[in-house]
C-alpha cells in the first residue's frame, strides 16, 4: 500500500475544506481517512501511481488549503516520504527510485504536530534536527528544484 498524507496550510483546516467540497468529497469517498499528525489527511492506496493521480485531482484544493502533500511508497524507502513532485518524476520514469535519497526536508513532530521543516543534504546520512526540540522527525525526499535548484 502507498500512503498520501495532505498537510494543511497553516490557520486552514484541511480535513474541513476538503470535505466541504463536493468534488473533493466525492475524489475522497472510496478511502479511510485519518489524522496521523495534527491538520494532516492521510489515506492508502494501491500504488505510486494512483497516489499521484489522486494529488492531480485534488490539485485545485491542494493549492489553497494545503501546505504540502506527501506519498510513502514502501517499494521505495518503508519511513521515508517523497514530496508530490518527486513522486510524479518516479512514476514518470524520469527519476530511478534508488536516486530520491540524497536531498530532503525533515519535518519535526512535536506535541503531534508537524513543524518547521530543515532542508539537509544526505552525505553520510542525515544531519539531526536542529530547529528546535521535538518528540519526531518525518523524512521527505524531494527534488532538486524543491531543495532550490
Amino acid at each position: 500500500m502507498t500512503q498520501v498524507c495532505i498537510v494543511g496550510a497553516p490557520d486552514v483546516a484541511v480535513r474541513y475544506e476538503l470535505l466541504s467540497r463536493e468534488t473533493a468529497r466525492e475524489a475522497l469517498s472510496t478511502y479511510d481517512l485519518r489524522e496521523p499528525h495534527a491538520n494532516t489527511l492521510a489515506l492508502d492506496t494501491v500504488s505510486l501511481g494512483a497516489a499521484v493521480s489522486l494529488l492531480n485531482d485534488l490539485n485545485w484544493y491542494l493549492v489553497r488549503f494545503a501546505s504540502d502533500a506527501l506519498v510513502l511508497d514502501p517499494s521505495i524507502d518503508e519511513f521515508e516520504w517523497l514530496s508530490r513532485d518527486l513522486a510524479t518524476a518516479v512514476r514518470d520514469e524520469r527519476i530511478a527510485p534508488d536516486e530520491t535519497g540524497e536531498n530532503c526536508k525533515i519535518y519535526g513532530v512535536s506535541d503531534d504536530e508537524l513543524v518547521e521543516p530543515m532542508y539537509a543534504v544526505r552525505t553520510n546520512g542525515l544531519p539531526e534536527y536542529d530547529l528546535r526540540e521535538v518528540d519526531d522527525t518525518l523524512v521527505v525526499r524531494i527534488t532538486n528544484e524543491e531543495f532550490g535548484g
